[in-house]
């Protein structure tokens, strides 16, 4: 089974040159400071740009996310349960008071998220598989980096599944912040496709919160009468990217499939995404499953990969370091160990896929664009790994 900054582009003249001798700079300072480590400096040529990848730290236990911190150090999660830091090459000791969670499976400490807020109210979110009566199920936390960032302060759940279950597979688990400061989480079916189809069930779905757990005016549903008030859509098997386009403000996810089948979907409030009526994969053992691929009433993806290649994380690209990526997006990928880099046309379609570091690095869990427009990627592994991936500097002689 698979498991499954905006910021604006680089000017011309001057500006062009400031920017070209400030990634020069910044590629000096990395790989001065890879070497002193010992860790490692490769240079990947891609259709478009030649890369380097530079491995900022290894020895992390199933690393899940990453984020940027104002200071420039890395916040990062393992799915055994440990939130860490990660400054200057060194990994930290364990942040404390971090939740308990159920690290079993696909379960454990997932996703981390800093508040858009962050350099004012030092408040993150993290998403987890916990246990309750009944089984185990998504659960959303706020709390408080404190100040020398060694714990979690002020801890509270915000959300929790209503309906806990058996199994431990296929919890979703992605946040995405709206400009107001809402969080968007995607949830997975938990291993029960029905549950995808059912509107009083959190299971399948993706839900619109409040940072306080509060039910946002505009979701569809908020009444609570035909559907759950924090469901936003349904119809999803196990979304474990979700990212919103900062040039538009529309809504993304890409999520597993089972054999075959994984898909990007523009998320929009209110609509039903097909799983398991329809689907583009079939069941593990060869038997097809639901009505086929399409059916009046249900979305179809933006686009689907047959066969599977069991996305992790998306990002939207909005970095000023590779303009030619403007709008690309960049699904990291567990089963085929890539980054998938996805082109569109100027009606939003998908036109082309270019697949990077193809099983140079192992199973790719995360993707996030850094506020310097390089991508950091993790590793799911025994001994997983932070990659940052830049331009390589150009050598004029």
């Amino acid at each position: 089974m698979s498991d499954c900054s905006t910021l604006t582009k680089a000017g011309n003249g001057m500006d062009m040159m400031k920017f070209a001798s400030l990634r020069i700079g910044i590629f000096f300072a990395t790989a001065t400071l890879a070497a002193s480590q010992g860790l490692t400096t490769d240079m990947v040529r891609t259709k478009t740009v030649e890369l380097q990848v530079d491995t900022i730290a290894t020895g992390l236990e199933h690393p899940w996310a990453v984020e940027v911190l104002p200071d420039g150090a890395y916040l990062v999660t393992e799915r055994p349960g440990r939130l860490r830091t990660i400054r200057d090459g060194k990994i930290s000791a364990p942040i404390t008071g971090v939740p308990k969670v159920n690290a079993r499976s696909q379960g454990g400490l997932m996703d981390v998220a800093i508040a858009p807020d962050f350099a004012s109210s030092r408040r993150i979110f993290l998403t987890a598989a916990t246990r309750a009566k009944g089984g185990s199920g998504t659960e959303v936390f706020s709390a408080k980096l404190s100040a020398d960032g060694t714990k979690l302060e002020d801890v509270k759940s915000i959300f929790a599944m209503k309906r806990f279950t058996s199994g431990n597979i296929q919890y979703g688990s992605r946040i995405a912040f709206a400009k107001d400061g809402s969080l968007f989480i995607s949830i997975g079916d938990r291993g029960d496709r029905d549950r995808s189809q059912d509107w009083k069930d959190d299971a399948g779905s993706i839900v619109h919160i409040n940072a306080d757990g509060s039910i946002p005016a505009d979701n569809p549903f908020k009444d609570g009468i035909k559907a759950l008030p924090e469901i936003w859509s349904k119809g999803h098997r196990n979304p474990q990217g979700i990212a919103i386009d900062a040039a538009d403000g529309k809504l993304y996810t890409v999520e597993h499939g089972a054999r075959g089948g994984d898909e990007i979907n523009y998320i929009e409030p209110g609509k039903n995404y097909g799983w398991p009526i329809i689907t583009y994969g079939r069941d593990y053992s060869g038997a097809e499953i639901g009505e086929g691929t399409a059916k009046e009433g249900l979305e179809q993806p933006a686009y689907y990969w047959d066969p599977s290649i069991a996305p992790g994380a998306l990002a939207i690209y909005r970095g000023r370091m590779f303009p030619e990526w403007d709008g690309n997006f960049l699904v990291a990928a567990l089963k085929f160990q890539l980054l998938s880099r996805m082109q569109r046309d100027d009606t939003g379609a998908f036109v082309a896929e270019e697949r990077m570091l193809d099983g140079s690095y192992g199973r790719m869990r995360d993707v996030v664009v850094a506020p310097d427009g390089a991508l950091l990627i993790l590793t799911d592994e025994d001994d997983g790994a932070l990659l940052r991936v830049s331009r390589a500097p150009t050598n004029n002689g």
